[in-house]
């Protein structure tokens, strides 16, 4: 199993940058897929995902701001965030399956709002 912990979310002013940290406990993390979702009044989106492999995913809203990342010997990845827009505000949500798992992780989410 998975405990996540994610971390760095703030306030900030549009065009600022965040990056938001999860970092894994119980597991190799590096077998893992993980993904960053957004909640918001009103939704739940995926926001970006990095394969066990890799390989990385973006929602087109933020393709070109954000940068999903893995350091797997620190068992974390990263959501670098820049040139922010208000429309970003939300909370973030990490999350983790493993390949033919039947359940998935998430952790306790952290608050990104952006306002001038």
């Amino acid at each position: 199993q998975v405990q996540l912990v994610e971390s760095g979310g703030g306030l900030v002013q549009p065009g600022g940058s965040l990056r938001l940290s999860c970092v894994a406990s119980g597991d190799i993390f590096s077998g893992y897929a993980v993904s960053w979702y957004l909640q918001a009044p009103g939704k739940r989106e995926l926001v970006a995902r990095v394969t066990g492999g890799g390989s990385t995913d973006y929602a087109d809203s933020v393709k070109g701001r954000f940068t999903i990342s893995r350091d797997n010997p620190k068992n974390t990845v990263y959501l670098q965030m820049n040139s922010l827009k208000p429309e970003d505000t939300a909370v973030y949500y990490c999350n983790a399956r493993k390949r033919g798992a039947p359940v998935d992780y998430w952790g306790q989410g952290t608050q990104v709002t952006v306002s001038s």
